[in-house]
């Protein structure tokens, strides 16, 4: 995507094909302030409610968008980024037997790192897929049945990008009420240079930071 308008037209045909506003945000690597102007910039949902908490079109978020489909649609590319993220939580020791991929793009990165690491594969659906409008904290976030348990294990915790944290922390209190023990964190990119979250590491490929001043 190569500008602003790309972005607008992706989210009105996320929109139109049912995807809630929170799942918009994954698939577009941006937050849910972003994706909720971004959908109703493009006409594709009705004025927000008093609830919302998106912005107007004359108060843009300030957000990063991160595109790293052409990482993506490649299996080989994919294997070697896995390798590098793998490499960065190994320092932990080999005593961690499970990575939680957070749904949707943090999964399939997820599994190749559990390949490399030679652990159990989870993964963790976050209460933003749920989520449209108002108060998020009104929903929750579901771990995979198809897919291991966490049975008070350690474990690393796999996405693709850090917008806020919110995912991220969401999904280490959700494994730490399991009786889970989350010991670092690793995404591709991250907006905010986070380096840790409630006590647990977080590691990343590129920190993207943008840098500038409020007019």
């Amino acid at each position: 995507m190569k500008n602003v308008d790309d972005l607008i037209e992706s989210a009105a045909e996320l929109a139109e094909r049912g995807l809630s506003k929170g799942e918009i945000a994954d698939e577009l690597n941006v937050s849910r302030e972003t994706a909720s102007w971004l959908v109703e910039r493009s006409g594709a949902a009705p004025q927000a409610t008093s609830r919302s908490t998106t912005t107007t079109s004359a108060n843009s978020p300030q957000d990063i968008h991160v595109d790293w489909s052409a990482i993506g649609r490649d299996s080989k590319r994919m294997g070697s980024i896995a390798e590098a993220m793998a490499d960065l939580l190994a320092k932990h020791g080999e005593d961690v037997d499970l990575t939680i991929g957070i749904e949707k793009a943090g999964a399939p990165i997820a599994t190749l790192i559990a390949r490399e690491l030679g652990t159990d594969l989870g993964t963790y659906t976050p209460a933003k897929h749920q989520w449209e409008e108002g108060d998020i904290e009104d929903l929750g976030g579901t771990f995979s049945r198809n897919f291991a348990g966490i049975r008070d294990r350690e474990c690393y915790i796999v996405d693709d990008t850090i917008t806020s944290g919110t995912t991220m922390q969401e999904t280490i209190d959700a494994i730490r009420a399991e009786g889970g023990e989350p010991l670092a964190c690793i995404v591709l990119a991250d907006k905010q240079g986070v380096e840790e979250l409630d006590g647990v590491p977080v590691y990343s490929l590129l920190q993207v930071i943008s840098v500038g001043k409020d007019e």
